[in-house]
């Protein structure tokens, strides 16, 4: 993950469903948005299929731009049925750390990460 110099600007998971949830205040549901969501992983098969060929590379496969995609719906649908994904992660997390005895769990990693900054 290099620091990209067009954008430096990070980007919380927060504010992410805060614009989603504005983007999509209207108008779309749970499903249709999972819809789209599936869409957009079956478009990252075929682009993994290009890239490790599998099938033929049409040159115009990217997956970033089709990784983005099914963030941006998964998030989506998250932000529309008021999911705050930053508690939620971590909560998760903090369950699967002690279901397959890993360490640190996220929440250990953040808490590490802002002494060390």
């Amino acid at each position: 993950m290099g620091n990209d110099k067009e954008n430096p600007k990070q980007l919380t998971f927060y504010e992410l469903q805060s614009y989603l949830a504005l983007k999509y205040k209207e108008g779309r549901t749970s499903s249709a948005l999972f819809m789209k969501l599936v869409e957009e992983i079956g478009e990252v098969a075929e682009v993994l299929n290009q890239l490790e060929g599998r099938k033929a590379n049409t040159g115009n496969a990217s997956l970033e731009k089709e990784l983005v995609d099914v963030i941006h719906y998964a998030v989506a649908i998250a932000s529309i049925n008021h999911i705050d994904l930053t508690k939620a992660i971590i909560k998760k997390d903090k369950q699967a750390a002690i279901k397959y005895n890993q360490s640190p769990n996220l929440e250990e990693f953040l808490e590490e990460e802002i002494k060390v900054n």
